[in-house]
């Protein structure tokens, strides 16, 4: 049986129309070759389908299915191309990125994610908050699509492209002799007693931060040492000790902590947006890459490390 879509589309008009000229006219063709078509239709299917008299066109039982049938037909493969369309253009579909704690902070972030549930509302976002040296892995072997982390040590499998540079603050409490201060230089936090994260836990600001510090000739004496930066925050707010926290971490507005820009040059972190080397960069991925890197076209390009 070698059935066609024009097929289906010759039956259903003819059967709407109840007319085989009218039909004809329809479809721009001419009325022959629609009978032969629907006479070949009947001979395939083996069933008669309309019943034709000299006077009038009518369905039988077989084509009153058969037409039902024809529908939705058409209809499935018409939303199978749409949604294949869709998919192709990064209208619909799934994307999956990890983010670190900071990100949902940063302006830069929030807004490419909102903006992109407002154009693409078919797509699935799945958000996966983990840290940056955790990412790494789901991003090799294709469970994440893209990451959102701080700048790291790469493994060659993965590229990347910088979000944004964003500077580093000393956070303390409100009551803190350093809070009548406008900023703060590193050099000066030698003997303060730090809240700061754990060496284990895994984030990329604790090695950004301790760079910074040891450039300085500063060994930190970190009193507190714990896995989340909403921890830290309100630690120093409890007034246990002083830390460094990328300035996006102020929209938190949390009472009792003051921040201070730090004066030095270098007191910078960087956020990238990471993806495999590996893996096809589909349609839904390069419009939420534009999105973030605020670029007017999607780009794969690949930054060396």
């Amino acid at each position: 049986m070698n059935i066609e879509l024009r097929h289906l589309r010759y039956f259903i008009a003819v059967a709407e129309e109840l007319h085989f000229g009218r039909a004809a006219l329809r479809l721009n063709i001419s009325q022959p070759p629609l009978s032969q078509q629907i006479q070949q239709l009947e001979q395939q299917i083996g069933a008669t389908l309309l019943a034709r008299t000299n006077r009038s066109v009518q369905l039988t039982a077989a084509g009153r299915q058969f037409l039902q049938d024809a529908r939705a037909i058409l209809l499935d493969v018409e939303q199978a191309a749409s949604r294949a369309a869709r998919l192709h253009q990064g209208e619909e579909g799934e994307i999956r990125i990890g983010f670190t704690s900071s990100a949902p902070f940063i302006t830069a972030v929030s807004d490419a994610l909102f903006t992109f549930r407002q154009r693409f509302p078919q797509v699935h976002i799945q958000m996966q908050e983990i840290n940056t040296r955790q990412q790494l892995t789901p991003l090799s072997d294709g469970r994440l699509d893209l990451g959102v982390m701080r700048n790291t040590p790469l493994p060659d499998t993965l590229a990347w492209q910088l979000l944004l540079r964003e500077p580093l603050c000393c956070v303390v409490h409100h009551a803190h002799p350093l809070a009548r201060q406008q900023s703060v230089s590193v050099t000066t936090l030698g003997n303060e007693p730090f809240v700061f994260f754990d060496a284990q836990s895994g984030t990329a600001l604790y090695g950004e931060t301790m760079a910074l510090l040891h450039r300085y000739q500063i060994q930190p004496y970190i009193t507190q040492g714990v896995g989340e930066a909403m921890t830290i925050l309100g630690l120093v707010a409890t007034g246990l000790g002083i830390s460094i926290l990328p300035a996006s971490f102020r929209r938190t507005q949390l009472d009792g902590v003051v921040w201070l820009p730090l004066e030095e040059a270098d007191a910078w972190s960087e956020m990238w947006l990471v993806w495999s080397r590996q893996r096809e960069i589909t349609a839904v991925m390069s419009q939420m890459k534009a999105l973030l890197l605020r670029e007017e076209v999607s780009v794969a390009a690949e930054n060396p490390r």
